[in-house]
């Protein structure tokens, strides 16, 4: 596991149609510019992930146009690009400069000491996948007409499942993968084996779906097509999974292949429904903290400090925390800046992967359809700017992402004041004679409290508590911090990170 990483997300071809009209010519990912480079560099990113990068066909991009309906003559032919999570083939798509382009950006990302995560898609494949033709007993199908099937071309005999998970609509640009059918999963762990030769990591769309409960739930209606070797009927019956079903988990056989050859390759799982700890321990180095996102995005600071509170060290450690990605709406347009600014922190402050999304750190407040290779046009604000790049600026001065850390318990600053309720604190040590803490009121008016800061050295110096977002300086007696704490007064929705040294 790679520590504490900083992610960075980009729309992969949208950015390149951004880059490629400021160079007044078409780019492709060889053509990449130093300045994106250095920019990543400079704020401290470990890892970008490229998203969307693989090849989307003709009938991805028709579902697309369709998709959009009477918007769609509102963009040219190019813009409608087929969601990159319909993939019909796992190279690189010609547009973006094929596999060479991507081995020549891989190689500079690599030479600046940064890493590269790309898209693994396991749940579905696209309309017009080679596999739906060459080995129709892959997917989930049926003999007869079902809800949210469809014969994908004029010679199937069988009626194939859309992708789905099983809540809310299928995604009908897409057919349904049969993890029931033990040649589909050595294929697909193929398929993984051969991405992990072009990256250094895989960011696995609906990880929790291959969870052989999961799938068996959602696909119990429909026949294994295949009767695989390891599980009897008997025995599948009397365990409530389909006929034929193998006990082995998917990823466990796919971490296993990939590691062999890849130890220090890293597993990102866009992951819900609670299912996050199961994945983390079945070997995902990291997988999504949508929690924390739903109680930030719904202005709730009670549920979310409730929540960090309740989590295992272990479970935040190897969650990815974030208030912005490509399936959420832009942050910008959710919270104001005061509480924007507040989130940021404190997803930045906490273990784990820390995952920031291209056009969040300039504020931007549209969200682009993944349907689309380019993006509305959009100014990007000043102070959300300068927010982030004094943010990522300071955190790179502390210990924060790099040291031990702990998540401390706030107490009332006076008898009847509940409002210590609302602070997150998050202190981090890697050096002697110097630590930080990240300080958060997550409430929508001032917060008070007192917090004990853990560190045996505590007592004997004075400290100078410098914050990094602010102007603040403050000097402290060592004994009084030891004995009574640090005593904190925000206002709604504060967010300071102290850089705290002895003063000799």
């Amino acid at each position: 596991m790679a520590g504490h990483p900083l992610l960075y997300e980009i729309n992969t071809r949208c950015w390149l149609a951004g880059l490629s009209e400021c160079a007044g010519r078409r780019l492709t990912l060889a053509d990449v510019p130093d300045s994106e480079f250095d920019f990543w560099q400079r704020s401290g990113f470990t890892h970008i992930w490229l998203m969307g990068v693989w090849t989307v066909g003709a009938r991805g991009r028709a579902w697309s146009r369709k998709f959009l309906g009477g918007r769609a003559n509102e963009f040219w032919p190019g813009d409608i690009a087929g969601s990159p999570y319909a993939v019909c083939g796992y190279t690189v798509s010609r547009t973006l400069g094929g596999e060479t382009a991507l081995a020549t950006f891989r190689r500079k990302l690599n030479g600046r000491g940064l890493k590269l995560l790309l898209d693994f898609i396991p749940n579905h494949t696209a309309l017009d996948h080679p596999w739906v033709k060459a080995h129709p007993e892959f997917y989930v199908t049926s003999d007869v007409p079902r809800a949210a099937t469809v014969k994908p071309h004029r010679g199937a005999t069988k009626w194939f499942a859309y992708g789905d998970c099983g809540h809310g609509s299928p995604w009908v640009d897409t057919l349904q993968l049969d993890y029931r059918n033990p040649k589909l999963r050595g294929n697909m762990i193929d398929v993984l084996q051969s991405i992990s030769e072009k990256c250094d990591g895989v960011r696995c769309d609906m990880a929790m779906l291959m969870l052989n409960d999961v799938f068996a739930r959602t696909w119990r209606e429909f026949p294994v097509g295949v009767q695989p070797s390891g599980c009897s009927g008997e025995a599948a019956r009397e365990s409530g999974q389909p006929e034929g079903w193998t006990p082995t988990e998917f990823w466990t056989a796919a971490f296993e292949r990939v590691r062999a050859c890849h130890p220090g390759f890293l597993f990102l799982a866009e992951a819900y429904w609670d299912l996050e700890a199961r994945l983390q321990e079945l070997g995902f180095d990291y997988t999504y903290d949508k929690r924390l996102y739903d109680f930030l995005v719904a202005h709730d600071g009670t549920g979310a400090t409730a929540y960090l509170e309740s989590r295992p060290t272990g479970f935040l450690e190897r969650s990815a925390h974030f208030v912005e990605n490509h399936d959420e709406p832009r942050i910008a347009s959710l919270l104001a800046e005061p509480e924007h600014r507040a989130a940021a922190l404190l997803t930045l402050a906490l273990p784990g992967m820390r995952f920031f999304h291209e056009g969040q750190l300039s504020g931007a407040r549209l969200h682009t359809s993944v349907h689309l290779a380019r993006r509305p046009s959009e100014t990007a604000d000043p102070n959300v700017s300068a927010f982030y790049e004094r943010l990522l600026t300071a955190v790179q001065q502390t210990s924060v992402g790099r040291g031990q850390w702990k998540l401390l318990a706030p107490r009332e600053a006076w008898t009847g004041n509940p409002t210590h309720q609302n602070f997150v604190l998050i202190q981090w040590l890697a050096e002697r004679g110097s630590f930080d803490l990240a300080v958060v009121n997550l409430a929508p008016h001032a917060s008070q409290c007192y917090v004990t800061l853990r560190w045996t050295e505590l007592a004997s110096s004075n400290w100078r508590l410098n914050d990094l977002l602010g102007d603040e300086v403050h000097e402290r007696s060592g004994h009084e911090l030891a004995q009574q704490g640090l005593y904190l007064d925000l206002p709604a929705h504060g967010a300071q990170l102290f850089h705290c040294e002895r003063i000799q």
